[in-house]
């Protein structure tokens, strides 16, 4: 394909060439950039009035593009992070469409100049153990879905599984008898198998025993037997929340997401002395740097612990030298 004055077909290239066939991208990968196109595309038919199968490709400038970050970011409250990981999807698209339609060269340069959006990085969200106790203790464990989330958040908080990856597991991918662990393939293709403590195999295998729900295939399922949503996710731990709250107040002050739990583990494993480099394989970081930012969280504890300690009472003292030189440099 040398030119294309409609959008549909290259966009359905993008996907089946480009990211399943040449780069074999990962299915959480294929999964983000499809909700990516999913908001831009519903964005697109809002302001321009015309449904998306018949956009053509000169409707999708930068402008527009911009005007859709904008949104997302001021109107549906995403973060920063998340703004520019929509934008490294569109890109990723564009740099294709750089190759496949080079008459709208001009077009796409503009585009693959929107730069991303700098951000303050701050201290990582996580969780103490009076917190997870209460949280753990919040589902009525007399009900399917009680039982479900306790394990679900359970596991989420052991393992510290991202949520693509806490969704995505698979009861064939829970192993439970010798050197019990759960297998899962994260970001970048990257299998790994992170280990199970005692107390959350015993609440597996009894949560294995539940009856399925749709093809039984899925470990932890909606109530139809489906693959959890993100907003199912959230709203199961929103409401868990809330009722912790009334034992855990100091969990009125913080949100719960399956990446603070996440954080959580970090926080755990990097406060009983275990190495960076243990962590970030456990985790699944493809750099050991990237367990900086929960050294950086342990830092800032240890500064709150400081201010609450008892201050050693000392004179003020005030540095008299007792030379000329010192005397003359002191007065500038």
């Amino acid at each position: 394909m040398t030119t294309s004055a409609t959008f549909a077909p290259l966009l359905e290239l993008f996907f089946t060439q480009r990211l399943m066939q040449q780069r074999q991208a990962s299915p959480y990968t294929i999964t983000s950039y499809r909700d990516t196109f999913r908001q831009l595309l519903k964005f697109v038919q809002q302001r321009l009035h015309k449904p998306p199968s018949r956009l053509n490709f000169e409707d999708i400038d930068a402008p527009l593009i911009v005007a859709f970050l904008d949104e997302l970011e001021k109107h549906q409250g995403v973060s920063v992070r998340t703004r520019n990981l929509r934008l490294a999807a569109i890109h990723s698209f564009f740099h294709y469409a750089a190759l496949e339609t080079p008459t709208h060269s001009a077009q796409i340069q503009r585009v693959l100049a929107i730069p991303s959006k700098r951000f303050t990085r701050t201290l990582v969200h996580f969780l103490t153990r009076p917190e997870v106790d209460a949280l753990l203790a919040a589902p009525d464990q007399g009900t399917w879905s009680g039982r479900r989330d306790h394990a679900f958040m359970l596991v989420a908080v052991q393992t510290g599984l991202r949520l693509s990856e806490m969704t995505g597991l698979k009861r064939e991918d829970l192993i439970l008898g010798a050197g019990a662990h759960v297998r899962v393939i994260g970001k970048g293709r990257r299998e790994r198998c992170t280990p199970i403590a005692r107390s959350t195999r015993a609440v597996l295998k009894a949560w294995l025993r539940e009856p399925q729900r749709g093809d039984g295939t899925v470990l932890f399922p909606s109530a139809r037997g489906e693959r959890l949503s993100v907003h199912g996710v959230q709203y199961l731990l929103n409401k868990h929340r809330k009722t912790a709250c009334e034992v855990c107040p100091s969990l009125k002050q913080k949100r719960v997401t399956v990446h603070c739990l996440r954080h959580t583990m970090a926080m755990d494993l990097l406060q009983q002395g275990v190495r960076r480099s243990v962590i970030a394989l456990w985790l699944g970081h493809e750099s050991v740097a990237t367990t900086e930012i929960y050294i950086e969280a342990t830092l800032a504890m240890k500064e709150q612990a400081l201010e609450k300690a008892t201050p050693r009472h000392g004179k003020p003292g005030r540095f008299k030298p007792t030379d000329e030189l010192l005397d003359f440099l002191s007065s500038l």
